[in-house]
């Protein structure tokens, strides 16, 4: 049975690099593949959520802009993807031209929750923001019940962070109150350093049951599949990473029925 109201998760960390569109593809591939419908929305111009899934929009086509600067309805952006129970809200380049626009507008804040609201069915709504605390990153946390915040293993791995969470505490002030954080995901993770098993612990000591069991590894495979338009399961099911976010999805479930929903 699907909720009447999807989740919405936003995937964000002001620090680039750190796996928030691998991981919006591929968790959500993977709750899709356990059967829940998912809607991914691509917010960050650089498009690569959509080019990760094989979607190249013709200039025709209304997307994540669109729906932005209330041109166009969610059914009108959305497109189904090769996937079952998979779909996606694609974006281009005309997307950066949003933020600037969205400047002189009432209600910025909430762009993108107006056009999600009502229109938006499923299970869950993943959201791949941009790597910075600007408007399109404002919009996704007004709009979305809860963050995944993703940190790769690696120096400077707490980069940024405090700053998301300190934007995270005024958009629950100002916008969003009821703004959770569903978890916090380590990427990127090679086990034969000693600096990334450094991260873990730093990370789990500041975070403790925020942070997910499931480590992404870092894996050739997992870098490749978009190259081919796919997520890793699809590409390479066998691979550490495709296991990683099977896992993850599998966990990421458990956490929700646990919660209640």
């Amino acid at each position: 049975m699907f909720h009447v109201k999807p989740r919405v998760v936003a995937l964000a960390n002001q620090k680039g690099g750190v796996g928030k569109t691998t991981t919006a593809i591929n968790l959500g591939a993977a709750l899709a593949a356990y059967e829940r419908r998912v809607l991914l929305v691509d917010l960050d111009p650089q498009g690569n959520c959509t080019a990760g899934l094989g979607c190249e929009p013709r200039p025709d086509d209304p997307t994540t802009y669109q729906l932005l600067t209330g041109q166009a309805e969610l059914g009108a952006v959305v497109r189904p993807t090769e996937f079952p129970h998979l779909s996606l809200a694609p974006s281009t380049p005309d997307l950066a031209g949003a933020e600037v626009e969205l400047v002189g507008l009432v209600g910025r804040e909430f762009r993108l929750r107006d056009g999600l609201a009502g229109h938006a069915t499923g299970d869950f709504v993943f959201i791949d923001c941009p790597p910075s605390l600007g408007l399109l990153t404002v919009n996704a946390l007004a709009a979305a019940d809860a963050l995944i915040v993703p940190i790769q293993c690696e120096y400077y791995a707490m980069e940024g962070v405090s700053k998301l969470l300190v934007t995270v505490e005024e958009i629950r002030r100002y916008v969003n109150p009821g703004l959770a954080i569903d978890g916090i995901l380590l990427t990127m993770y090679d086990d034969r350093t000693n600096l990334a098993q450094q991260v873990v612990q730093e990370v789990c000591s500041v975070f403790g049951d925020l942070v997910f069991d499931s480590i992404v590894p870092r894996n050739v495979r997992l870098a490749e599949a978009p190259s081919f338009g796919r997520p890793i399961h699809a590409y390479d099911l066998r691979s550490k990473g495709a296991q990683a976010y099977l896992g993850l999805g599998r966990e990421y479930l458990e956490r929700r029925a646990a919660a209640g929903g």
